[in-house]
């Protein structure tokens, strides 16, 4: 079973970290430059730490080039 979850990533910030809001919006700081698909690949690999999950059952759904996103997780 997969769940979809919205997500607003920050780029460029100092330390990763994830945090829930209160809209049920996963807010993640994300410490690599939105240049070249960077900041989507580090996004991926820092859900997959919080999620206690490998990295290949986490996807980026909707809005690649985007700071809002649709990401699924398996």
């Amino acid at each position: 079973m997969s769940v979809k979850t919205q997500v607003k990533v920050v780029p460029n910030s100092k330390k990763a970290k994830v945090e829930q809001t209160e809209g049920g919006v996963l807010r993640v700081n994300v410490d690599a430059p939105a240049k070249e698909g960077k900041a989507n690949k580090r996004l991926v690999e820092i859900l997959a730490k919080y999620f206690s999950k490998p990295k290949s059952s986490i996807r980026i759904v909707k809005g690649r080039t985007s700071k809002n996103k649709v990401v699924e997780i398996d």
